[in-house]
Formats: structure tokens, sequence, C-alpha cells
């Protein structure tokens, strides 16, 4: 492929997945903007305590998505028609526990849970049905996952962008239609939040009707190695995704304890703002998977690197952008999300998102090479960086750093996390050399 057809696909591939996966997150963001303008700040708090239930169900989806994705992309660059379609059934087959433990919780165990994550007595209602119908919703969220990324996979990453953002504007619409016509509340929210992956679904089902790819279903017996495999590249996914919701959780607690409901309302802005800025990066580095999985298959060493460098390249573009908007608009934005005009919510929330946000180099360059990792069978690797992100740094760093300096302290504990681990994967990849591609070895893994 020439340098320039090179590039064009790359950008295709990351500039569509980018588009749909920050579509997947307004479902949040929306309700957080609807919750705040009929709820108030006590909406927004509940929001923020059930969010981490979303982020596992959602990382649930990505890892079995991811996972089963990747292994299918190789396949398919190897001609292996047969094995891709066991390897899709067999994704399918796994996510039905999942989907089985998650609506038996949302059925019988949405109270615990919601005290779990810290609701108390003005807050617990709200986030009960929250926790509740994200439950019982469970299902159709991980099955859009796996088809978005396997449909993406098998070379239709238009169709899969067009299911997302049409999902997410559907969730937008019944957002407002519950919550304010109907007056429906917080059930309204997160009822339009629930439909909007099945809306996706329905839109995802043209691919398979219209034949375009090799995508088909071969129903076998599920083989050890492929579910292994499946699990194995997908759990960086998971954790990445999971993170997000554990650095929420962690926060709720130490913040609710220095700022009170207020605190954890503010934090709620910027953790809404972050679920968005961490899918553009996901959403990047989901761009590149197949196209990493598909050069690793082919023994290209060469293209490996070559997309791994793209992918850094329009991460920092995209993090200029980003904090810019960030330093000169701060204010507006907490503004948005504070109907009520709080003017302590919104001191905390605009200090605390310059802040928060000067990690956002650290943590993209850390998602995009752990997903380069675990898509060249790299796995064990992927898999350290993101446990380091997800629990063995970030927890530590939040109750150290928000003892010696209170809610700056928490606000520093993300870009402080992020930054130690960046510096981690330079010095591997300089003395072990995690990221390079040896040519020979690049055909045998994943078969």
């Amino acid at each position: 492929m020439s340098s320039k057809n090179f590039s064009a696909t790359f950008f295709r591939y990351a500039m569509l997945s980018i588009s749909g996966m920050v579509a997947i997150s307004v479902y949040i963001l929306a309700d957080t903007y609807f919750i705040s303008a009929g709820l108030g700040s006590i909406g927004v708090t509940a929001l923020n305590l059930a969010i981490p239930v979303f982020s596992f169900v959602h990382g649930t989806g990505l890892m079995l998505g991811m996972g089963g994705g990747a292994k299918y992309s190789v396949l398919i660059s190897r001609e292996n028609v047969k094995g891709a379609g066991r390897c899709f059934f067999s994704t399918i087959i796994c996510a039905v526990p999942f989907c089985f433990i998650f609506v038996m919780a949302g059925i019988f165990f949405s109270d615990a849970i919601a005290r779990f994550l810290g609701a108390d007595v003005s807050a617990f209602a709200l986030t009960e049905v929250y926790v509740r119908v994200i439950l019982l919703f469970s299902p159709a969220f991980i099955l859009n996952n796996i088809l978005l990324s396997f449909i993406r996979n098998d070379g239709n990453p238009r169709l899969a962008m067009i299911a997302m953002i049409t999902g997410s504007f559907s969730n937008i619409i019944l957002d407002y239609v519950f919550i304010f016509p109907l007056s429906l509340g917080m059930f309204g929210a997160v009822l339009a939040t629930g439909i909007a992956p099945v809306i996706s679904i329905c839109i995802l089902s043209a691919h398979f009707l219209s034949r375009s790819g090799k995508l088909s279903p071969v129903i076998s017996k599920p083989e050890p190695r492929t579910v292994a495999d499946i699990f194995s590249v997908g759990l960086p996914a998971f954790v990445t995704e999971m993170s997000s919701g554990i650095v929420i959780a962690v926060f709720n607690t130490v913040i609710l304890g220095i700022s009170g409901n207020i605190g954890i309302a503010a934090y709620g802005i910027i953790a809404n703002i972050s679920l968005v800025i961490i899918s553009v990066f996901t959403g990047l580095s989901q761009g590149m998977q197949p196209l990493v999985s598909r050069e690793y298959g082919s023994g290209n060493a060469q293209g490996c690197r070559r997309i791994l460098r793209l992918g850094v390249i329009y991460l920092f573009v995209i993090v200029v952008l980003f904090y810019t908007v960030i330093l000169l608009f701060s204010a507006p934005i907490s503004g948005v999300f504070n109907k009520e005009n709080n003017t302590e919510l919104s001191a905390i929330a605009t200090e605390g998102m310059k802040i928060y946000f000067s990690a956002i180099l650290f943590a993209g360059f850390n998602i995009i090479v752990s997903v380069y990792l675990s898509s060249r069978g790299k796995s064990v690797a992927a898999q350290i960086i993101s446990l380091c992100r997800g629990f063995l740094v970030i927890i530590p760093a939040t109750f150290l750093l928000s003892a010696l300096s209170g809610i700056r302290g928490v606000w520093l504990a993300f870009p402080v996390t992020e930054a130690i681990i960046s510096l981690f994967i330079c010095i591997s990849a300089f003395i072990f050399k995690i990221i390079s591609v040896n040519k020979q070895k690049a055909r045998v893994k994943m078969r």
C-alpha cells in the first residue's frame, strides 16, 4: 500500500471510529445536561454515583467486541473465513453469562449497589433507578459493542459510525421527551439511554442483510483457545473503560468527605466531560485496531509501526485542541450543567477541570499503546498498562494526594497517575522493546 493510501485508510478508520465513540459517550453527557435542567444538582450527584455501573457494562461489551474483533481480523487476513465465523459465534456465547448476571443484579440487587456506590438518603432513590434500568438494558449495550467491533473489522466502519451516531441522537431526543413533556424524571433519562443501543443494533443488522462482508456466525462449540484469546486481547479495553468507573467511584468517596454532595456534583461535571474526551482516545485506538491486526497478521512489522506513529500524531493534535478549549472555556462549560447557578459548584468544577485535564496527553498515549499491544498479541504488556491505570496507581495516588492537598490533590491524582504510566511505557519500550515487532513471530501469534 502506498504511503498516501495508507494515511487515507488510517484517517478513514480513525475518524469514523472517533465519531462513533463520541456519539456513545454523549449518552451520558446528554443525561447530565437534561438531568441538571430537570432535577438540579442532586440529580447530577445521583447520576455520577451510578456511572461506574454504566462503565462496567460498557467495558464488558468493549472487552468482548475488541477481543473477538481483533482475532476475527487476524483470521480474515489469513483467509480463514470459517474460523472467523466460529470466533464471532464464540464471542456471542461468551456474552450470555455476563448478560444474565447483569440482568439478575438489576432485578434483585440495584438497591444494594446504590448504597455501595455511596448514595445517601437524598440521592438514593434517583441512583437506584438509574442503576436498575442500566443493568436491565445491559444485553443491548453488550451486543451493540460486539456488533460494532466485528462490523468495523469486517470492513464497514461507516455503518458502525452511522449506528452509533443515530443511537446517540435518539438518546438526546428521548431524554428531552421523557424528562420534560412526559415528566418521567430520572427513569426517563435512563430509559432513553437504554433504548439508544437497541436502535443502533437495528441499524447494524443491515450489514448482514446486505451481505457486504464476510461476517457470519458459524455455530460450533467454543474452543478454549479462542475464548482465551478473546478475553486476553479484550481485557485492556475493559480495564481502560472500567478505570473511568473506578476513578469515579474512588473520587466520589474521597470528595464526599471533603466537599459533600456539592463536590460530587462538581466532579460529576468533570467526569462526564472526561468520558467524552476518553471516548475520543478510545475511538482513535479502535480505529487503529483493525489495521494493526491486519498488518500484524500479514507479518508487516513496518506497517504496524507506521500505524502507531500516525496514532500518536493524531493524538497530539486532538490533545492541543481539547486542552485549549478547557483552559479558555472551563467556566462556561461548567455553567451549562449548573442550572441552579451554584457559585460553590462552579468554583470547584472550574478549577478542577484545569488540573484534571492536564492528564489527557498521557492518558491518550497510554490508551493507544495498550490497544496497539493487544492488537498484535502482546496482551500481557497491555494488561499491565491497563491495570496500573485502573487500579494499581490511581487508587493510592488519590488517597495520598487528597490527604496532602485536599480537593486539589484529588484532581492531581489523575494526571500524576497517567504521567507515571507514560514514563513506564517509554522506559519499557527502550529497555524491553515492548513496542517493536518481530516480523517472523508476527505470523504465528493468535492463530
